[in-house]
């Protein structure tokens, strides 16, 4: 292979995995604002509850997403 070629060549992975990479960290920021918004819209709701239900809709949308994904990783290993 001329060493032009070689060169583009290079230049065109490096580019690759660059944006490869970037899309990889983009899609986990984005999971994790998209689950803290869906989150933060669950407890705006809970002022709509009646009293006695109030702290329990607090309760259940206020998970971490860190919590959420280790609930959610463990419920994917068990399943068959």
């Amino acid at each position: 292979m001329p060493q032009t070629l070689r060169t583009n060549w290079m230049k065109n992975v490096t580019k690759t995995l660059y944006l490869l990479l970037v899309c990889v960290l983009v899609a986990g920021c984005s999971s994790k604002a998209v689950y803290d918004n869906v989150q933060r819209n669950n407890r705006q709701e809970c002022v709509s509850v009646p009293p006695p239900q109030y702290d329990e809709c607090i309760q259940r949308s206020s998970k971490s997403y860190e919590e959420y994904e280790r609930d959610r990783s463990e419920v994917l290993k068990s399943e068959p």
